[in-house]
């Protein structure tokens, strides 16, 4: 009787109240939904067979992590270390594959095995250390970043090729990852739902202390849990190995914020209990559709963080609203499994029939009179990379091109994504700053077998081809920064070396050129060399540490200007005094501290230079003209003496 009475009650609601809970039980597919109807009418180039594989190709990674992500959270546990772990188990598969001679089949097992310990490390920490999960996962996310960085060295490491056929395309067109990425979903989904584990899964998420009373053993299902998260990490650090076609030791950092980000987009609940694969599978094919669209639409790389931000806070708020609402995303509490099917079904045919009708916006629209250039900057977060962006800018202005700029936040997987839209979307050109030069390869090679003519600017391409390479000479100017330090102590003194982001192709150049121009002068002792990953407070830190340790050091080399400045704010009144500081890039803080006196030398690259010359080989490319494979923008070592004549 009280069945029938609340199916009696609910039915009376009448159609408003059934779709409103139809829309609070599918808002993560709403969403997508609304998403995938508003770009398609604001893009022409978002609907093509070739974009949506894109965008597919592009949510595999996050997907496959956020899979494993959604045990931890369904069991009201959080996993920060699933980017950290996909980055450890690429590089001990590639670093067994290549460098130990062990058999690939064993090397896949090992990092797969990687991502099995990793988690029981999280799991053993959790249940029986009693550790909060934000803490023990927050250390494993730091542990794991460092043993990646410990056995590559901080240099990428080629991957196998019998397993970098992960990365490619069966029959030229489907791409693997994409088949990865369904495979693990659906086994996620069996898991939650068909498995003892999943059941435990919700029942220790929903009320911990219940579970454990009704003879549940929490303990021992919390290292299951995390273990299938670091199975699923694993998995994901391969793939996404295997489309760079090299194991990178800061590869999927930051990734456990988007993997978390896509099971809530996808309906589960922080507070645990529920939750399900489909739900995560949509989350991650917003955020890959939110970037995808953002970037053909030429929004700022900065405001996209910010839409992002946003639909995670809105997707938080609909959470809160469900469960005030009483619905619930748990599987098999919402209803008959051949209800949601139908209500999946009736989302792809309103879909098609919206899109289908936004298409007639675009079918009659002709060819961009100007050509539309692409350029992918390893970072924006950089002045020297801002005045690329702004010396491009000048010249696409001056010769009528429309320039779409984007920033890969030194991510090079991310790169890869912009770089597949460009080609995707058919530009005419490409001009792409390598976050790394091994990684940039396929996504090159593509633009390649499109026709698309590539520019490199500042980093070279490897195993690709490229049009022309716009750059100065990190090496040489490696080689003249020491030369410079060494002559203004008289050939004798005791200096430290601030490095560049391990695992960058700027920092290792760089790092040899310093090497390779201090063997000239025995006289100086190098002290201390320590990575600040180009960054100003990072700088400032590691020199104030430095000075603690040797506070007798004379000068100072830093792989760029950012770091330079923070050595002579760490350095205070011994700035340009007691200690000489060379800097790297002739940013235009860098110059003002050369002008002032703080700074003594800057190898100046002449960034606004590189960024102009690109886009003129770029467009000379384009219309056939013979570009030179590499034009050498020269490096100036600038001092108080000759900074007032120099223009950058």
């Amino acid at each position: 009787m009280a069945t029938d009475t609340l199916k009696s009650t609910t039915g009376a609601k009448g159609a408003p109240g059934g779709l409103r809970r139809l829309l609070l039980d599918n808002g993560a597919l709403t969403a997508l939904i609304v998403l995938v109807v508003a770009l398609s009418a604001l893009s022409g180039d978002f609907l093509t067979t070739d974009n949506l594989l894109n965008i597919g190709v592009q949510a595999a990674v996050t997907a496959i992590l956020a899979f494993g992500v959604t045990f931890v959270i369904v069991s009201a546990g959080i996993d920060l270390s699933v980017g950290s772990v996909a980055a450890l188990t690429s590089t001990v598969l590639a670093w067994s594959a290549t460098q130990s001679g062990i058999p690939v089949v064993l090397a896949v097992l090992l990092g797969l095995g990687t991502g099995v310990a990793a988690g029981l490390v999280n799991g053993f920490l959790i249940a029986y250390g009693k550790l909060p999960p934000f803490i023990a996962t927050l250390a494993m996310l730091s542990v794991a970043r460092g043993l990646s960085l410990v056995i590559s060295g901080g240099v990428p490491i080629p991957f196998p090729d019998s397993v970098s056929h992960l990365g490619d395309n069966l029959g030229g067109r489907l791409p693997v990852p994409v088949l990865v990425m369904v495979v693990m979903g659906l086994l996620a989904a069996l898991i939650l739902g068909r498995t003892y584990i999943g059941r435990s899964m919700y029942a220790i998420g929903g009320n911990e202390e219940a579970a454990r009373l009704s003879g549940l053993r929490v303990k021992r299902q919390k290292l299951a849990v995390y273990a299938l998260s670091g199975v699923f990490a694993a998995v994901a650090g391969i793939v996404l190995a295997a489309r760079l076609g090299s194991a990178q030791p800061q590869a999927a950092d930051g990734y456990e914020l988007d993997a978390i980000a896509a099971v809530v987009i996808g309906g589960a609940s922080l507070a645990g209990g529920t939750g399900k694969a489909s739900g995560t599978f949509v989350g991650a094919l917003i955020l890959a559709v939110l970037r995808n669209g953002l970037n053909l639409l030429n929004v700022s790389a900065f405001w996209q963080q910010v839409v992002i931000g946003v639909v995670i806070a809105l997707a938080v708020l609909l959470d809160a609203v469900r469960r005030k609402a009483g619905t619930s995303p748990v599987p098999g509490a919402g209803g008959p499994r051949g209800k949601q099917a139908a209500t999946y079904g009736l989302a792809a045919v309103v879909t098609v029939a919206i899109v289908g009708a936004t298409s007639f916006l675009h079918s009659g629209s002709s060819a961009a009179a100007n050509p539309r250039m692409g350029l992918s900057l390893s970072t924006l977060n950089n002045p020297f990379f801002v005045q690329i962006r702004s010396g491009a800018q000048a010249e696409a202005r001056k010769r009528g091109i429309d320039l779409t700029v984007t920033d890969a936040q030194n991510d090079a997987s991310q790169q890869a994504n912009q770089l597949q839209n460009f080609t995707g979307s058919g530009y005419d050109a490409i001009v792409v700053n390598p976050v790394d030069s091994d990684a940039a390869a396929n996504s090159v090679k593509a633009a390649d077998r499109a026709k698309i003519p590539v520019i490199a600017v500042d980093r070279g391409v490897n195993k690709a081809s490229v049009a022309a390479l716009v750059a100065s000479d990190n090496v040489a100017g490696g080689e003249l920064a020491a030369k410079s330090i060494a002559e203004k102590l008289g050939g004798k003194g005791k200096i430290v070396v601030l490095q560049g982001q391990p695992g960058t192709s700027a920092a290792r150049e760089r790092a040899q050129g310093f090497a390779q121009g201090l063997k000239k002068y025995p006289g100086i002792k190098v002290l201390a060399q320590q990575p600040a990953d180009f960054d100003r407070a990072k700088g400032l830190d590691v020199m104030s540490n430095l000075l603690q340790a040797h506070p007798d050091v004379q000068g100072v080399i830093a792989a760029n200007d950012e770091m330079a400045l923070g050595a002579v704010k760490a350095l205070g009144a011994k700035a340009g005094k007691s200690v000489q500081v060379v800097g790297f890039d002739g940013t235009p803080d860098g110059l003002k501290a050369v002008k002032d006196g703080t700074l003594y030398a800057s190898v100046a690259q002449q960034p606004t230079q590189l960024g102009r010359i690109a886009v003129d080989n770029a467009l000379k490319a384009l219309h056939g003209g013979k570009t030179a494979p590499t034009v050498k923008v020269p490096v100036k070592v600038v001092t108080r003496e000759n900074v007032a004549g120099f223009t950058g």
